[in-house]
């Protein structure tokens, strides 16, 4: 190893902490090529795709692998310096949830900068709820309804289009409904969902639609408050008698709902929904902790954050457990661990199966690396509540919703739980929406920003330092409170957010 770089070294973004044993590589590197270290210049022992480790100093086999200043797995078998860390020498190994204990709440918190908006223009419910969208909802009961039900959203939409201040008619199909035994857990988390849908704050009337015959009937969802526009099928006659009925029933209910009109309401009423998906090595190196400085903006507002996708805290929970505001909260975080190492093990599964194929491809190798840089999204504030899937999110601050990370899956649980905002990271490409939810996509490097600029709303590319993550930061915080007063996000102009509502099915299917 030498101490003089020659003018043809690659300059890897190295150290995101000091005692790293891997760096990132920004371009394509070939085999023989000298690489700038925080310890030296070193030859790549082999070809390195961009965005993949180089490691940085020697590292014997069975050794901890550090990145972002954490373990992020174990040697497979000796790394020299200059090599490429990835599948081949790189895994996780035991790894036991809690034993931390509580270090006590966190005190002196203070946001990275201070919020730049104070209010939006949103839309205030007579119950004092604040929305960010207008739409009236076609709820199906189970999947056998659901065809009509978007039967019924598509003429719905020609008929009322251009009508000010609707947003649209929108039909929350799902897959369910029928075939889960009553009172598990599987039928609780749909109907839970199903009623967060129904009462969310961006839906300003619903219309719900039931075959008749299904298990998950619609006074299962809402108990004695069951909407008093509700259609059965089986009971009006067939298809084409529940469609009609249901237009008639909109019809009246869009002048109501026309006559809205947004006005300033604080954005402390934000409640914001976190989700990273198609996730790069850079995810953890730009976006993530871009969107961490805005969700700190909008928690020093009072607003509320949501992060969620608990696959993806494992390796990283001691990050969230050390910022609980209370014991409570830090224990739940260990149990919800423990619950899904059990629960993927009963499955055959391990929770080091969540980086998916193009993960992998983009850097990622492991888990701990994957969770270790999703937390990040979540900035730096206190861990105020931990929640169950859909569950109403109503602490202020940061919250922790039990959702898979399955992005469609976890989405839908935040908005079941009151998130009228999603914001979305992603270093592959993902292309995803979530109405009634507006969904603001943001891309880890601008070159996926350029590619996709018909998907991306936001390109966090450069902020690759933590001075650069402040400030774009702040200007995400800005795109947000702008989506939040109508402005659309490319995934609704493209019409997404109707396909990708999937509740959490858990338990047999009888």
């Amino acid at each position: 190893m030498t101490t003089t770089a020659p003018a043809d070294v690659v300059e890897p973004l190295v150290a995101m902490a000091e005692l790293d044993d891997v760096g990132l590589v920004l371009g394509d590197v070939s085999r023989g090529t000298p690489v700038r270290t925080a310890a030296g210049v070193v030859a790549a022992v082999e070809d390195i795709p961009a965005g993949h480790k180089v490691a940085v100093r020697p590292v014997a086999a069975g050794a901890a692998v550090h990145k972002y200043g954490e373990v992020i797995g174990r040697a497979r078998q000796d790394i020299a310096p200059g090599a490429h860390v990835h599948l081949h020498n790189l895994g996780v190994g035991e790894h036991t949830a809690g034993g931390g204990g509580f270090r006590g709440a966190p005190v002196a918190w203070s946001p990275p900068a201070a919020p730049t908006r104070e209010h939006f223009l949103g839309y205030r419910r007579a119950d004092g709820r604040a929305a960010t969208r207008n739409y009236i909802a076609v709820l199906p009961t189970v999947n056998c309804s659901a065809t009509v039900a978007r039967m019924v959203a598509q003429a719905a939409n020609a008929r009322h289009a251009g009508v000010a201040g609707l947003d649209g008619v929108i039909a929350l199909t799902h897959g369910l409904g029928c075939g889960l035994a009553e009172g598990t857990a599987g039928d609780d988390i749909l109907r839970r969902t199903l009623r967060g849908y129904a009462g969310h704050a961006n839906i300003a009337a619903v219309l719900t639609i039931s075959l008749g015959c299904e298990v998950n009937q619609p006074e299962h969802v809402f108990g004695a408050d069951v909407p008093a526009e509700t259609l059965g099928i089986q009971d009006l006659g067939g298809t084409a008698a529940t469609v009609n009925a249901a237009l008639d029933r909109i019809a009246a209910m869009v002048p109501g709902v026309a006559a809205l009109r947004r006005e300033p309401i604080a954005v402390s009423d934000l409640v914001l929904g976190l989700q990273c998906g198609g996730s790069d090595a850079y995810s953890g190196l730009t976006a993530n902790p871009t969107l961490g400085v805005a969700a700190d903006l909008l928690v020093a507002a009072g607003g509320r954050v949501i992060l969620g996708e608990t696959p993806e805290i494992y390796g990283a929970e001691h990050l969230l457990r050390d910022r609980a505001a209370a014991p409570g909260v830090g224990r739940r975080i260990d149990e919800l661990i423990s619950w899904w190492q059990q629960y993927t093990a009963r499955n055959d599964a391990a929770l080091d199966s969540n980086p998916s194929t193009g993960n992998k491809a983009g850097g990622i190798t492991t888990i701990w690396e994957k969770s270790l840089g999703a937390v990040l999204k979540a900035g730096t504030s206190p861990l105020n509540d931990v929640v169950a899937y859909a569950e109403p999110v109503t602490a202020r601050g940061l919250t922790f919703m039990d959702t898979p990370g399955y992005d469609p899956v976890s989405a839908t649980g935040m908005v079941a739980g009151g998130a009228n905002l999603l914001a979305f990271t992603t270093g592959r490409g993902s292309v995803f929406g979530s109405r009634p939810t507006p969904c603001l996509k943001i891309s880890t490097t601008s070159r996926l920003y350029e590619r996709m600029r018909g998907d991306m709303d936001f390109d966090a590319g450069p902020a690759m330092t933590r001075d650069d993550q402040i400030r774009y930061g702040v200007r995400l915080f800005e795109a947000l409170v702008d989506m939040a007063s109508g402005t659309a996000s490319k995934s609704e102009t493209l019409g997404f957010g109707t396909e990708e509502i999937v509740p959490w099915q858990m338990g047999a299917v009888v």
